[in-house]
């Protein structure tokens, strides 16, 4: 892309009511737009990594058996009233809209009664199960208070897996499975050595759930974690004296870090039979016997993934995307006009396109200062510069964003560390 075309533009300040880094500096790079509090349109650039992000969920999704489709995010009133979920006194954050011939539908906040009524048409049998299916979709949510940017949102973009056994013991061989998937996400996406696989309450479902917890200074969780195994306990469940003779059967060595403070950046639940029960989901085993399904739940917000990845990839400067989402792989910025150059530079934009190597072209006519601060604003991983001086040597200047100093290469050589 040259970004001549792109229509957002870099700003030196973020508004004066944001406070998050992550809005901060997505909306001074051209990433987000601010509609009101808690709600962000995705820009070209921020649309951009969250495609990288849902890919790569995608494919460890995927691995795993999961099965992906798409629900509605208008909900029916008659399905959650069968779990009690409709009620505003027992679900506090709904956003509902009656319909002009009559009735009322909801906008999805979770899934688990959509999945619930959906797989019961398909399954009956002992033969149906296991199926994990799973979805990308928009979740609303009237939270009374949106104040970290995309981290914690009125809208926001996720990824929900359900997984429907026929027993406890065929859900936890899924569950661990889930667990190593989600591993590969939060490695892959750059942030692994930060995140901690953290027990949290099980609620009525289980002695415990399961949170990925990233430490970070601009969380609203606090964890203790044990650093060598990379395993955590979450504040709430460390506090609650019901708890304790259940912490002691972990093995893990946790003193008083190790609390910090962190972002839950996923989490994976054990549901039993809790959704599968009110609408009568159920198979014949082997026996013909009738047998409530067993159900577990796996979810991921993308945004608040993306905004993680921004509150800890960052510098003075601005974001330090990790290549696997970069919204590109290399940002090429031309300095000079004269007729040389920009043939240089053009060619080398077409030998990247060439190679289906997703750059950015700094086309624009600004001086050097302004392009590479907008560069380092924007985080791409790798920058070429293409100058009068690189030029004259027939060489491109390489400068990695992790790294202060740049090297000269031959372009040939230049597309290679690409």
């Amino acid at each position: 892309m040259r970004q001549s075309q792109l229509f957002t533009k870099t700003r030196r300040e973020a508004p004066a009511d944001e406070t998050s880094k992550n809005a901060q500096l997505l909306i001074r790079g051209g990433y987000i737009h601010k509609e009101i509090a808690g709600v962000y349109s995705y820009l070209p650039l921020g649309l951009n990594v969250i495609k990288k992000i849902e890919n790569i969920i995608r494919e460890e999704m995927n691995a795993i058996g999961g099965i992906e489709m798409k629900t509605s995010v208008f909900q029916n009133k008659e399905i959650w009233e069968k779990s009690n979920r409709w009620d505003d006194n027992v679900v506090d954050n709904w956003f509902k809209t009656k319909l002009k011939n009559g009735g009322e539908v909801g906008l999805s906040f979770t899934n688990e009664e959509a999945y619930s009524n959906i797989l019961k048409q398909y399954v009956s049998s002992y033969k149906d199960l296991p199926v994990y299916p799973y979805d990308f979709k928009e979740i609303f949510r009237n939270e009374a208070r949106s104040k970290s940017g995309i981290l914690r949102g009125r809208e926001f973009y996720w990824k929900a897996l359900y997984s429907f056994s026929k027993d406890e013991t065929e859900h936890l061989k899924f569950y661990t499975k889930a667990t190593e998937a989600y591993k590969n996400v939060f490695n892959r996406v750059g942030i692994g050595d930060k995140t901690y696989v953290t027990y949290a309450s099980g609620g009525t479902f289980s002695k415990f759930s399961h949170e990925f917890q990233t430490v970070c200074d601009a969380g609203e969780d606090v964890i203790y974690f044990d650093e060598e195994n990379k395993q955590a306990v979450n504040k709430e469940l460390w506090d609650d004296p019901l708890s304790k003779d259940l912490l002691q059967t972990l093995n893990m060595d946790i003193s008083l870090v190790k609390q910090k403070k962190a972002i839950e950046v996923g989490n994976i639940f054990t549901l039993g039979t809790k959704f599968s029960e009110p609408f009568d989901l159920k198979y014949k085993n082997e026996k013909g016997e009738e047998t409530l399904v067993f159900m577990g739940s796996y979810g991921i917000g993308l945004g608040r993934l993306m905004g993680t990845i921004v509150e800890l990839l960052s510098d003075d400067n601005g974001i330090v995307w990790p290549k696997e989402v970069s919204p590109f792989a290399v940002h090429l910025v031309r300095l000079g006009d004269n007729t040389e150059t920009i043939s240089f530079a053009d060619k080398l934009y077409a030998d990247l396109q060439k190679k289906n190597i997703e750059v950015l072209y700094d086309d624009r006519d600004l001086r050097a200062g302004e392009k590479f601060a907008d560069s380092d604003l924007i985080g791409i991983p790798v920058r070429f510069v293409v100058s009068d001086k690189t030029v004259a040597e027939n060489k491109v200047e390489v400068k990695k964003r992790t790294e202060g100093e740049s090297e000269l290469m031959l372009a040939e050589e230049a597309l290679k560390i690409l």
